[in-house]
């Protein structure tokens, strides 16, 4: 690494964040899923969604979300079905397979997040968790405005 960058901000918060994804990557992998796959079960957790719109909140391309619902859907996690107000558009909905799944998928979450601030004290975390939330705010991490991603996503 260019010392140039040791202490960019941009260049900690990008180590910062591949080191928070390997590890939701790998607790996810103990249930055959990914980050993504999560987020979609929380999102339907709130209720249905259209595909685009579920793809609108978790800022997925179209592509992507159709391979997550695929995946969850194969899996018996998700339905997936027309809208009746509209055949064009897919709706879908969390099985009770996926809402009895997300405990155990929220309780991997939790451990994650604890590893991902292990080197921080309490009053650190809180810090930080605050300070995050004002460089990402909420309606941006919600999906709800912002570019669309291109191509595939990895969370």
């Amino acid at each position: 690494m260019p010392l140039r960058l040791a202490d960019a901000p941009s260049w900690l918060l990008s180590r910062a964040h591949l080191r928070a994804q390997r590890l939701l990557s790998d607790g996810f992998a103990e249930h055959d899923l990914r980050p993504a796959h999560y987020r979609a079960l929380a999102a339907l957790a709130e209720g249905g969604l259209s595909q685009a719109e579920l793809g609108r909140r978790l800022m997925l391309d179209r592509k992507d979300v159709t391979l997550a619902v695929d995946h969850l859907a194969e899996r018996g996690l998700v339905d997936r079905s027309a809208d009746p107000a509209d055949r064009r558009r897919n709706v879908v909905t969390l099985t009770d397979a996926g809402r009895a799944l997300l405990p155990r998928l929220e309780h991997t979450l939790e451990s994650v997040q604890r590893e991902v601030l292990a080197p921080l004290t309490e009053e650190e975390a809180r810090t930080l968790t605050h300070l995050l939330r004002r460089l990402a705010p909420a309606d941006e991490a919600a999906g709800v405005t912002g570019p669309r991603p291109r191509g595939r996503s990895r969370s």
